[in-house]
């Protein structure tokens, strides 16, 4: 018999109980960035979606809860997450519509078409390699530090994914808004960056980029969404995205 304790598992619930999400219960577990980023594409009925590194697939699950007959596919290398994703569609009876397969964005899958999607998602790893903050357990290194692919490779490879004018949209942290600008100058237009204020008057943690492929718009700053109100509570329209599946307009 084997001494190795089993993972053991929490089932969460999303948009208001709309999406289920089976989950380690310890390690990298779903944040309200998966939500926000999927609220955030703008996509329509019967597109094609790609969530790349999508982890247990709560982003892939949202938007298809919120975006009827769209249609999406996961990308992600941790084979235990891949399983974990393909079973949290199946609970939740998107099989028609979503999909997950495993693989490394720096050597990806054959049946991966470039320009073959409407919309490209991505929550990179927020932390470059050997910069993690030293309160990073193993069991999230690989889901929020930079493995082989740094930021850059994230970038290209969403940019090489999504068709003419389709769009690409990070979650990110605020502070490395320099260095996911600087991969992305040159290679699209249209670019929209959308703070996610914590409360009134207090610096944002976390930023939503948008950009165009093959579009030649100025860039934009918007005025963003405050999460909070001075008690805690969350704001009208934050809780609007969380809990009633609204989109986002950036």
């Amino acid at each position: 018999m084997s001494n190795a304790a089993e993972p053991s598992f929490t089932e969460d619930r999303l948009l208001g109980g709309r999406v289920r999400l089976k989950q380690p219960a310890a390690g990298y577990r779903v944040a309200i960035d998966s939500v926000f980023l999927a609220a955030s594409v703008s996509a329509e009925p019967h597109q094609l979606i790609l969530d790349v590194g999508c982890g247990s697939g709560a982003a892939m699950l949202c938007l298809a809860a919120r975006v009827p007959h769209s249609r999406v596919v996961g990308l992600e290398m941790q084979r235990d997450l891949v399983r974990l994703a393909g079973d949290n569609v199946i609970l939740n009876g998107l099989e028609a519509r979503a999909s997950v397969m495993i693989g490394d964005l720096l050597q990806p899958p054959p049946r991966l078409s470039p320009g073959a999607f409407d919309h490209v998602m991505a929550n990179p790893p927020f932390n470059e390699r050997g910069r993690a903050p030293a309160a990073t357990t193993a069991g999230k290194s690989r889901s929020t530090i930079e493995g082989d692919a740094d930021l850059g490779n994230w970038v290209r490879f969403s940019l090489a994914m999504v068709r003419a004018k389709g769009t690409v949209t990070f979650i990110h942290r605020a502070d490395r808004i320099d260095a996911l600008l600087g991969h992305v100058a040159g290679r699209a237009g249209e670019v929209v960056v959308f703070p996610l204020w914590p409360g009134q008057g207090k610096p944002a943690s976390r930023i939503l980029v948008r950009l165009r492929k093959q579009a030649a718009a100025p860039a934009r700053l918007a005025a963003g969404l405050v999460l909070h109100e001075v008690d805690g509570r969350l704001t009208r329209d934050a809780e609007g995205i969380l809990r009633e599946g609204r989109g986002l307009e950036m």
